[in-house]
């Protein structure tokens, strides 16, 4: 009898599209030097979007879903890993031109592979994904503009989501003063917990405002872009910067010059899909050294491998906290 492993797929035909589970024969589950047994998996916004076609993230006819996996290496033909080794993916074009996360069994090129670091387990690795992964190359483009503990306060808007929960635990563990701003106040106390000093409703930046403001943050992590990240920009002390890595609120940047021009401000845009190796993992080091696994247990919700394409629903309304992991070897 003949394997097959359960995944979940984007299917792009001439009369729409679709989600569906499917099982794959070993020839269906990808192109690639090593081949990992799946154990976790996440759920991002990003997910969503490719989920639910919101934006058309799906760029082949059918394509395994999910960005992220961790697992381990069952075959390979790479020198730089060996069966039995834990491995990370996050990005790389996963979901959009080439087999995702959402799988029992991937077959994948070692070039989009890193080993788990020795601190996490795949579920750990899992549990920050592509947001936590995220969260540190923000933490770090504000670092490398010279942003410290000293400088000032450090807003995080989307706080209760993914990159926002992260972000929140990683600049307090570090010793900044972090303000979080959210739709959802009765997550304050999560929110707090997670080591923010102050929780501001997500009202007060959404709407629009005006080209100066008076100066708050030193810098800030943005998950929203729109209205929110032209205020943040607008509210940002001389000299302060925000990191820029989401579009949960849209697209647009409905700002102007004045911000940049009068406070020498900066605006520093954070890829996560196509960040060089060496950056990766640079990130997942810093992550390993910084993380506290307390509080990223936390932070933890458990999808169902099933429920999937629920989540996808779930995640783009802002109804799931934190950071979404799926068991994919549970069955």
């Amino acid at each position: 009898m003949t394997d097959t492993y359960k995944a979940l797929l984007g299917v792009r035909e001439d009369s729409g599209y679709r989600v569906e589970f499917q099982q794959l024969s070993s020839e269906q589950i990808g192109d690639g030097d090593v081949e990992v047994a799946v154990e976790y998996s996440t759920v991002n916004y990003k997910d969503g979007l490719a989920m639910s076609d919101a934006i058309p993230i799906v760029q082949k006819p059918s394509l395994i879903l999910g960005i992220d996996m961790a697992g381990t290496v069952v075959k390979s033909e790479s020198s730089r890993f060996q069966v039995g080794d834990k491995v990370l993916m996050n990005g790389y074009g996963a979901s959009e031109t080439h087999n995702g996360g959402y799988t029992e069994r991937l077959r994948i090129s070692s070039d989009y592979l890193l080993k788990v670091p020795e601190a996490f387990t795949t579920r750990h690795a899992m549990l920050l994904g592509t947001a936590g992964y995220t969260a540190m190359l923000s933490l770090l483009r504000l670092e490398q503009l010279g942003i410290s503990p000293e400088s000032g306060e450090v807003l995080v808007t989307g706080a209760s989501g993914g990159v926002g929960s992260v972000s929140i635990m990683l600049l307090a563990g570090l010793g900044y003063t972090v303000a979080a701003s959210t739709g959802r106040l009765e997550e304050s106390d999560y929110l707090k917990s997670l080591g923010a000093n102050s929780v501001i409703d997500r009202r007060e930046l959404s709407e629009a405002g005006e080209m100066m403001q008076a100066p708050r943050w030193a810098a800030a992590v943005d998950s929203c872009g729109s209205h929110t990240l032209a205020n943040v920009i607008a509210q940002l002390h001389y000299n302060g910067a925000v990191a820029a890595c989401g579009l949960a609120q849209g697209l647009d940047l409905p700002g102007n010059m004045m911000p940049f021009a009068l406070r020498n401000v900066a605006l520093l845009g954070v890829d996560s899909v196509h960040a060089p190796m060496a950056l990766r993992e640079r990130a997942w080091q810093r992550l390993a050294e910084s993380v506290d696994l307390n509080k990223l247990e936390a932070m933890a919700v458990e999808i169902d491998f099933d429920n999937l394409p629920e989540a996808a629903g779930q995640i783009l309304q802002g109804q799931i906290r934190g950071r979404a992991v799926v068991n994919i070897a549970a069955r």
